[in-house]
């Protein structure tokens, strides 16, 4: 489950930066994950609240917000909107695309107190 690791990495960044910023509590997360991130939400949410535990993170809200997939598509030189890994293009049908956005996990906003 990868999603543990995320959540710890996530939880270690945020506490750093609230820190170095002179704030002791975190209580809110935003979380930006795309839609071909390979991760879960339901998975990361459960994962970052047992990750918290014990740091200036407990119990902070976390906020997800899905990112949409976007691509470019060498044949028929559109940028296209995807839904998941290994699909072909919606416009032409091939399969050389480039992702363009929707593949990242990312921390958007932190909220302290």
């Amino acid at each position: 489950m990868h999603e543990m690791s995320l959540a710890m990495s996530t939880i270690d960044l945020v506490v750093e930066t609230a820190t170095r910023q002179g704030f002791s509590k975190v209580t809110g997360v935003w979380l930006e994950v795309g839609r071909l991130s390979c991760v879960e939400a339901d998975t990361i949410a459960f994962c970052f609240e047992a990750a918290a535990r014990a740091t200036p993170a407990e119990g902070a809200r976390l906020h997800i917000e899905h990112k949409g997939a976007e691509a470019w598509c060498y044949e028929c030189h559109l940028t296209v909107t995807l839904e998941q890994r290994g699909q072909s293009c919606p416009q032409c049908g091939g399969f050389q695309l480039r992702v363009a956005q929707g593949d990242s996990l990312r921390v958007t906003n932190i909220e302290v107190a």
